[in-house]
């Protein structure tokens, strides 16, 4: 038996991908209204009380990392790496345990970040 839940969080950024041809829409520096899905999973029938995964308030602190770490931000000088969605969704989830407590962090099943509300990336290992 598995259960999930998952919860949405919005920040604006931009950024710009290099390496692509000049008449790219995405070589442009530019901006979007992020949303990321944070996908929370637990095993077996062991819900803590009264009946959760996780109380979505205890979410609060991966909301304020978002905001400090990724709102009005440009995420070429933040990520290590090329600021797709792709990239962005595996980045997130990989710094996850900066923004939650221990105890959360190993119920996180995936990271979804959404550019626009048609064109999402998924990062699930």
């Amino acid at each position: 038996m598995t259960y999930t839940i998952s919860k949405t969080f919005r920040f604006e950024a931009a950024h710009q991908l290099h390496g692509l041809p000049p008449d790219h829409q995405c070589a442009r520096m530019h901006g979007h209204s992020y949303r990321v899905d944070l996908e929370l999973t637990e095993l077996g029938a062991e819900l803590d009380y009264p009946g959760f995964v996780v109380d979505f308030g205890r979410l609060k602190p991966f909301k304020e990392w978002i905001d400090k770490t990724l709102d009005h931000r440009v995420l070429n000088e933040i990520l290590p790496v090329e600021p797709t969605a792709e990239n962005l969704a595996a980045w997130i989830f990989s710094v996850v345990e900066i923004a939650l407590p221990e105890w959360i962090t190993g119920k996180v099943a995936a990271v979804r970040v959404h550019e626009t509300e048609t064109s999402w990336a998924e990062y699930r290992p």
